[in-house]
């Protein structure tokens, strides 16, 4: 308990300069370097001025960056409830709240545009409807996918697969050019809300971006952007339903998709997939059908990943095309109506 206390009384430089001491020479030298000239002198004069470090201070600030590093990368992976799951599991759910929470909190403080990430949607599409679509793609893509999904749904028509095209094409963008934009529109935006980096823009950013629009702007988005390019077209639509997402289903739905699916592809399938899917495939087929495929899962032994990863992706297909013919419901964001 007094080891936690005393790392807690660190600030994020002096735990920056612990890690650097433990990590060595060779392998802080190549970090150092690539981080800003401000921060290279305040963590070099902290490191100056260590002259101890505790074993049980260095393994806690090791441990904590380790954690972080993993948090962060689960809630880019599968987002803040899928880490939450996956460090609940491994480390209680006090110890994985409090991870989740620091390590939410550092990513929104790199991200530019906090003022915009603070603004009403509405507010924030009157303020930059009018400007050039780069310039609002740009923007997009550092909101919170549902805030940029209702100004993207908002977005006026002759601008709105202009600007979805933008961002899924969108790779870097220089710190400067980001910085003077933000600069811009905090100064617009100074009376409506109380009161540095790398661009988030691609493919996945676009994704998570329709996901929460209604179905028809989503349709209607993809279906433009397939006759400027085809191929970027395909690759969003691909990207739009993961496997792990038949768990949104319905129950009639996932049944409609089963029959359409080879028994074999099935089995591949659900042995890579989550306990929350296998449960749902389980759930929709009979008692018998369930126990059959969980000895053919148990006698497979250990398969490649990429088999497993073709296997789901021929599912994802099926459910994509049962989509299409208006067979099954994909839950979308926005209002979607059903008309009995």
């Amino acid at each position: 308990m007094k080891t936690h206390n005393k790392i807690n009384e660190l600030s994020g430089v002096e735990k920056a300069a612990v890690l650097f001491i433990s990590l060595g020479t060779e392998k802080s030298s190549k970090v150092l370097k690539m981080l800003p000239e401000p921060m290279i002198e305040k963590i070099t004069y902290e490191i100056a001025n260590i002259t101890t470090v505790e074993p049980a201070v260095r393994d806690g600030i090791l441990t904590e960056f380790i954690e972080m590093n993993k948090a962060r990368e689960y809630i880019r992976q599968g987002g803040i409830e899928y880490a939450r799951d996956i460090l609940t599991r491994a480390l209680g759910s006090q110890r994985a709240l409090s991870i989740i929470e620091n390590s939410s909190r550092l990513a929104l403080k790199k991200k530019p545009f906090s003022i915009a990430r603070r603004t009403d949607p509405l507010q924030l599409l009157k303020t930059i409807e009018h400007e050039h679509p780069q310039t609002i793609a740009l923007i997009l893509c550092f909101l919170q996918p549902e805030k940029s999904a209702q100004i993207l749904s908002e977005l006026p028509e002759d601008i709105k697969t202009d600007v979805a095209y933008r961002i899924a094409t969108m790779n870097k963008t220089s710190p400067a050019v980001i910085k003077q934009v933000e600069k811009i529109l905090d100064g617009k935006l100074s009376n409506v809300v109380d009161n540095n980096f790398e661009s988030y823009g691609g493919v996945r950013t676009l994704v998570d971006i329709l996901n929460a629009v209604n179905r028809s702007t989503e349709k209607n988005i993809v279906e433009n952007m397939a006759l400027e390019n085809p191929e970027l077209a395909e690759e969003i639509k691909d990207s739009m339903f993961i496997f792990e997402d038949i768990i949104s289903l319905d129950n009639n739905s996932v049944q409609r998709v089963l029959r359409d699916v080879d028994n074999g592809d099935l089995a591949l399938a659900v042995k890579g997939a989550s306990q929350d899917v296998a449960e749902i495939i389980y759930k929709n087929i009979s008692k018998r059908a369930a126990e059959t495929l969980k000895d053919d899962i148990e006698f497979m032994g250990p398969v490649r990943l990429v088999a497993v990863e073709e296997a789901q992706q021929k599912i994802v297909g099926i459910i994509r095309r049962l989509d299409e013919a208006g067979e099954i419901f994909l839950n979308r964001g926005g209002e979607d109506a059903i008309i009995a």
